[in-house]
């Protein structure tokens, strides 16, 4: 069987999602289970996988899957709590002090904040809590979920303590022969080449990142504006630079001065430092503001089930002040530093571990830590707000415990299939061949179809296809493999522990040397971040924390525009830097993103019929 034959194979559970979720506009509830079916069925028929396998990778996506339902329920309860003791409608009151513009909201709260909290837990956990406060504040739920997934770009890499640097980069490539080849040439030890990796993704972040807050705003205008216009979110473009230049500055700086553990999370607090202030003091803020149409006007599709008009805040929440109010998001913040930080805390929240080693007698494993889990820490804040906000006076606590129930149960469905659906995808052939060129000859020697496990797992076998067809051109194309492995993980950590060593072994192959070789894995993980944009599971989880379910294939394919611009954008960066010297890559990234500009400039969707008699 040739490579191209296996590649379309490998390639069917993901166009399962693709044609059902996003072009047909399934329910992921129902889109996923048939993915799963579709995922089981090749790696069972057509690669050889054993059938002990394909259940044990099921069991570790479904505990995967309640831990993501875990940080679900915590971004939930906390939300309603805070809107049960009246801190939303104070927070809402802030913010119209600070800007009532909602481009300025959206900035703020999901490029700079979610940003902060991606550098302290990541997995997730911005949109979890981004996307329900925007919706607290007035937005549309679907405006506030592409708004929150827009954001898992930049920041992602370096998310919860920089993990997918330092356990995915780090793990993917330690003890690899063509790795100790590298890091003799270059005359570095191991920490020190992942050093320089994380050097490589900062600075590649650093320019895609200057964008990406004015392309959310843009999205913002163009997909819920009452006039379906790009050049609304445009016209922001002074504030939305200001804002990203005052994270990526830090977050390259801190890279470079303390390494990949803090910059996003130190990028995120140096940049909400200087932002909110100077959009206190109107710096500047843009001359018209932009408010979304009444509530009657918004499309269906946009509205979650937990958006009711008729259910206000209570009034109680004039009491608090805005330190009061803010106090729940800063404890998360502060709980979320400390117990991925602190040692002797970390170690004690990850000494209760609730596992199964080597499922049905395979190499799967399947854990949780519920401690040391987002979740935990939302759930813990949420009990903390009950006494801090007085709610034994007034509110019903009881009742954000009965929406955050409901909630897990309209989610569970699309993950407890999706996270499964990627398992057997990923574990389709776990005891692959050891290198690219392994995989390479035995394709090429011709296998049967029962002997596909022994070459490579299903999304290995993908990599493999796109590195044949591209040859010296593999850098524009290195970034799309990281992002196919975030999209089909939810995870860069996980993409990056899986496709490390496949990068760097195919640089060696078109004849990089060690610097060419990391600036190659650099591009896997900037590819990796990038995906976490249109990934399935982020999404439903994301949609799920504001109550919007049924849509997730709307919002992948509103996403899938942004992390087009980030992918490609990394690719041709990575030519250019893999060129050397001045070179007309650098003039091809340019073009890229001024036709990504004018693109929107001139894009303008169709307005709504009732758009013209609308007050």
């Amino acid at each position: 069987m040739n490579l191209g034959v296996l590649a379309f194979l490998a390639l069917l559970p993901l166009a399962t999602v693709g044609l059902f979720l996003v072009v047909l506009r399934w329910p992921a509830k129902h889109a996923m289970p048939l993915a799963y079916i579709v995922a089981v069925a090749i790696a069972l028929i057509f690669w050889g996988t054993d059938f002990a396998t394909v259940a044990a990778a099921s069991v570790n996506g479904i505990v995967v899957a309640l831990n993501i339902l875990f940080i679900v329920f915590g971004a939930i309860l906390l939300l309603y709590t805070l809107r049960e003791s009246g801190a939303i409608a104070t927070i809402q009151r802030g913010f119209a002090d600070i800007s009532p513009d909602r481009r300025v909201q959206a900035i703020i709260i999901a490029w700079l904040f979610g940003c902060l909290i991606e550098g302290a837990s990541g997995f997730g956990t911005p949109a979890a809590i981004a996307a329900p406060l925007l919706v607290a504040l007035g937005f549309p739920a679907m405006a506030a979920v592409v708004c929150a997934m827009i954001i898992q770009s930049t920041p992602v890499s370096f998310g919860a303590v920089g993990t997918p640097i330092l356990v995915g980069v780090n793990d993917g490539l330690s003890g690899q022969s063509v790795t100790d080849r590298m890091l003799e040439s270059a005359g570095l030890e191991h920490m020190q080449y992942v050093e320089q990796i994380g050097m490589q993704v900062a600075g590649i972040h650093a320019i895609l990142g200057l964008m990406v807050p004015l392309i959310m705003v843009g999205m913002l205008t163009r997909f819920f504006g009452k006039n379906r216009s790009f050049a609304e979110g445009l016209k922001v473009w002074p504030f939305a630079l200001f804002a990203a230049v005052a994270f990526v500055v830090p977050y390259f700086a801190v890279a470079a001065l303390l390494g990949p553990a803090f910059p996003s999370l130190l990028g995120g607090l140096i940049g909400l430092a200087i932002v909110v202030p100077a959009a206190r003091a109107g710096f500047l803020m843009p001359k018209e503001t932009f408010q979304f149409e009444d509530r009657k006007y918004w499309q269906p599709e946009w509205i979650s089930r937990f958006q009711d008009d008729t259910q206000p805040d209570r009034a109680e929440g004039a009491q608090l002040t805005q330190m009061q109010a803010w106090a729940p998001y800063v404890i998360v913040a502060v709980l979320l530093v400390i117990t991925r930080t602190v040692d002797p805390i970390v170690e004690a929240l990850q000494s209760v571990t609730l596992s199964w080693s080597n499922i049905f007698g395979t190499e799967i494993s399947a854990s949780s830590q519920p401690l040391y889990l987002p979740g935990f820490m939302l759930l813990v804040t949420s009990v903390i707000t009950y006494f801090l906000h007085q709610m034994w006076n007034h509110g019903s606590y009881g009742e954000a415990w009965k929406t955050a129930g409901k909630t897990i149960v309209a989610a569970g469905v699309a993950l407890i299939f999706a996270v499964p659906m990627v398992q057997v995808f990923i574990n389709s052939a776990p005891g692959g061949l050891e290198d690219v060129s392994d995989i390479r000859a035995a394709v090429e020697g011709g296998v049967a179809m029962g002997a596909a496990a022994q070459i490579a797992s299903m999304p290995e076998m993908l990599a493999q296809a796109v590195a044949a067809l591209t040859g010296s051109l593999w850098p524009i194309f290195s970034p799309l493999i990281g992002g196919l492995g975030a999209f089909l993980a939810g995870s860069n950590t996980v993409s990056n522990l899986m496709f490390s060593y496949f990068q760097i072994s195919t640089a060696e192959q078109i004849g990089l040397g060690s610097a060419g070789a990391s600036l190659i894995v650099a591009l896997q993980a900037v590819g990796g971040a990038g995906g976490n944009m249109v990934t399935v599971h982020n999404v439903v989880a994301a949609s799920a924390t504001v109550g919007l379910i049924g849509r997730e294939g709307d919002i992948i394919r509103k996403t899938l525009l942004p992390m087009t611009y980030y992918v490609l954008g990394a690719g041709l960066i990575g030519m250019a830097l893999v060129a050397g010297g001045a070179n007309i890559w650098y003039g091809v990234f340019l073009l890229w993103v001024a036709f990504c500009i004018g693109f929107m400039i001139m894009n303008k969707g169709r307005k709504p019929e009732y758009a013209t008699t609308s007050s």
